[in-house]
């Protein structure tokens, strides 16, 4: 179920990301943001109400509440147009526990792969709140190209290869994906720098979007 939950995260992600690109309206995406959201609250909740007393399993569920909120509150705030400093320090919040989320999943569960897309989405989130809790509004074009990538790469891929029965070689996966991390999102860093230069600065009770 959490798979299924995984596959639509990749989409929210992509569509938030073209958002930041100026690609697709604000409103269009909140919408899909709040199903998501309401899909990723109603998992965990789920996967946790089963779980019985096995804390590993409730651990595990438990982590998908951090994006599921991210979700309804990034929709309620694109569709009410309010100020979204609140969205950007909640993913201060996000940044700091996926770390430890991270930590979980590489020492407790000894899964690899995800011990890596939760510093991804750890990455992503302190985006966010760069962009949206200091409002630094020259990030928009970088913040966005992340997001769209993370989308794929953390979200629509793992999910394919997980519902399909081809995740496997685990080791070898955690390993690629750091690397593409890395190179990805370094070299996309000059690319933006133009748009870094020639934003203008945003007052702190603007609002905007994110993931």
């Amino acid at each position: 179920m959490g798979n299924v939950g995984l596959l639509f995260v990749g989409a929210v992600l992509f569509l938030n990301g073209l958002l930041l690109l100026g690609r697709v309206d604000a409103k269009s995406a909140a919408v899909f943001n709040l199903f998501v959201g309401g899909l990723q609250v109603l998992t965990p909740t789920y996967l946790i109400f089963t779980a019985g007393d096995d804390h590993l399993k409730i651990l595990a569920a438990s982590g998908i509440y951090l994006f599921g909120f991210t979700y309804l509150y990034v929709g309620i705030v694109l569709l009410a147009g309010i100020d979204n400093i609140c969205v950007g320090y909640y993913s201060l919040f996000v940044a700091i526990v996926a770390l430890g989320y991270s930590f979980v999943n590489f020492h407790l569960f000894k899964d690899y792969p995800f011990g890596v897309i939760w510093l991804y989405w750890a990455f992503l989130w302190f985006l966010f709140f760069l962009l949206l809790g200091l409002k630094k509004k020259g990030l928009s074009d970088y913040v966005g190209w992340v997001t769209a990538i993370e989308g794929w790469v953390t979200g629509v891929i793992p999910a394919a290869l997980l519902l399909s029965g081809y995740w496997k070689h685990t080791t070898e996966i955690a390993i690629a994906l750091g690397a593409f991390g890395v190179v990805v999102f370094a070299a996309l860093w000059p690319l933006t720098r133009n748009t870094r230069q020639s934003a203008p600065t945003e007052s702190a009770g603007s609002t905007g979007s994110t993931s």
